[in-house]
């Protein structure tokens, strides 16, 4: 089930979604005591994208309401997705799409995911890469690709053959000196990556260009976002990572240790 400012979410609401694809959305885990691991981060990052969207404000109180309305009745963990557009969109007129609406949809929550990632490197780069926008067809075109050649998900490089971010996710890279080397450009600013910043303890971060050439030299690396926290990547096309490093132990230990915000 969905909703659409709090109520049942009906088929004319969702044609501009589907037809005219302009909105913004961003997922997170709501854990089994309520709690939201970077919650502001995501209501900032609905506001930020709303500006740039619809150019109006979003209430962010008004959305934290919308989801505990529609979580109500429901077993926790569960994921939830919310996605801001304006049903009333037109694609002729899309300047005059400036009454977005918050809609509300939910799955359950699984485990982290137990077997590390394959990835088929593709050349891709997303429209406004900073916005998380529901433009999604050359992402999963991408995915598609890499799964029809008997791999786990896609890996985006730049028009400079850089490494940007994975199809839903973002890319780390752990060096031969344990430090954490994220993509510099090209990447969305992921909620779980700036988690791991935040609360990065003793480990180094910084950002940096990593070709697919460097990428063969690195000790590990991982895919975050906030469905599956810190997934470690066996592999860039035919480049084997380590799976087990002690900076991918340290990184998952920090952020299933991050404290949860309340709904």
């Amino acid at each position: 089930m969905a909703t659409l400012d709090g109520k049942p979410v009906s088929t004319d609401d969702l044609l501009s979604l589907a037809l005219t694809n302009l909105g913004h959305f961003t997922t997170f885990r709501v854990d089994s005591d309520g709690t939201v691991r970077g919650l502001t981060r995501h209501l900032d990052r609905l506001v930020r994208d709303c500006s740039a969207v619809f150019g109006v404000a979003l209430d962010t109180e008004l959305v934290r309401d919308f989801v505990r309305q529609e979580l109500a009745g429901y077993e926790l963990p569960r994921v939830v997705r919310v996605t801001v557009h304006d049903p009333g969109a037109d694609m002729g007129r899309p300047a005059d799409a400036n009454e977005p609406r918050v809609m509300v949809s939910t799955r359950p929550a699984s485990g982290p995911p137990v077997t590390p990632l394959r990835t088929l490197s593709v050349a891709f780069e997303r429209d406004l890469p900073h916005v998380k926008h529901v433009g999604l067809f050359g992402a999963l075109h991408a995915r598609r690709t890499a799964q029809m050649a008997g791999y786990g998900d896609a890996v985006f490089t730049d028009r400079d053959g850089r490494l940007a971010e994975g199809v839903t996710w973002n890319v780390g890279f752990i060096d031969r000196d344990g430090a954490v080397l994220w993509p510099r450009t090209g990447a969305l600013p992921g909620v779980t990556m700036a988690l791991l910043r935040e609360y990065a303890g003793s480990v180094e971060h910084r950002d940096d260009d990593v070709s697919l050439d460097r990428a063969a030299g690195m000790a590990a690396a991982f895919a975050t976002n906030a469905s599956i926290g810190v997934r470690p990547l066996a592999g860039i096309d035919g480049n084997a990572f380590a799976v087990e490093h002690p900076v991918l132990g340290r990184l998952r230990e920090r952020y299933l240790s991050i404290p949860g915000e309340a709904l």
